[in-house]
């Protein structure tokens, strides 16, 4: 029996590894687009939102293409969403560089800030702590590494009971959230081998769900 190919739209809104992202869930089984249209983006399954550069100009971007509105639009109907990288990072309230504070998307609380390390950006394979309840990480090996650029990360949890997973560049930072249909990480996926594919699958498994 062929299993469904649930519907992505990984979204365009000017920023990201798009192409790549869109291989890697095809790969995994989904039936994966690129598209700035917002309609099609509250219609799929799921949607990826990437991000690569300044947290600012990515938040300038997604407002520009109605991105805030229709990740909100989407969690609203517990609909999931899968932030990577700077997508990640602009689920949280603010973003602070420079001395520059953006606001974020706001679905969770806190602030976005540069690392405390010896060598910036990070770039590079780490481990990822593994929380019990952890979906997106099910099956993976708790010794398995993930592939990370950047130079900025949240490093304080949610209040509440989201799966956090912790990892440590010149100083602890989250590096995975799950929290209902809101998932993200700050790292890769795509670009982290057969780790990353397996969690991408694991995602695909949830949006099979009825």
């Amino acid at each position: 029996m062929t299993r469904r190919r649930p519907s992505v739209v990984v979204f365009d809104y000017g920023s990201g590894n798009l192409r790549s992202a869109q291989r890697a869930l095809q790969r995994a089984g989904a039936a994966a687009e690129i598209s700035a249209d917002t309609d099609a983006g509250l219609r799929a399954d799921g949607l990826l939102v990437p991000g690569v550069g300044a947290f600012a100009a990515c938040m300038s971007g997604l407002r520009a293409a109605g991105g805030d509105q229709l990740i909100v639009k989407r969690l609203a109907e517990s609909r999931p969403v899968l932030g990577i990288c700077v997508g990640m990072q602009i689920l949280f309230a603010a973003g602070d560089e420079h001395g520059l504070k953006t606001e974020g998307v706001g679905c969770w609380p806190g602030v976005v800030q540069k690392l405390t390390a010896p060598v910036l950006p990070h770039m590079g394979w780490n481990v990822v702590s593994r929380p019990p309840a952890s979906r997106l990480l099910a099956g993976i090996d708790a010794n398995a590494m993930f592939y990370f650029v950047h130079s900025y990360a949240a490093r304080q949890a949610p209040p509440g009971s989201p799966v956090t997973g912790w990892t440590t560049h010149g100083e602890p930072f989250i590096a995975l959230l799950e929290d209902g249909p809101l998932m993200a990480t700050q790292f890769h996926p795509e670009k982290s081998s057969d780790a990353g594919a397996v969690l991408l699958a694991n995602w695909l498994e949830v949006l099979r769900e009825p």
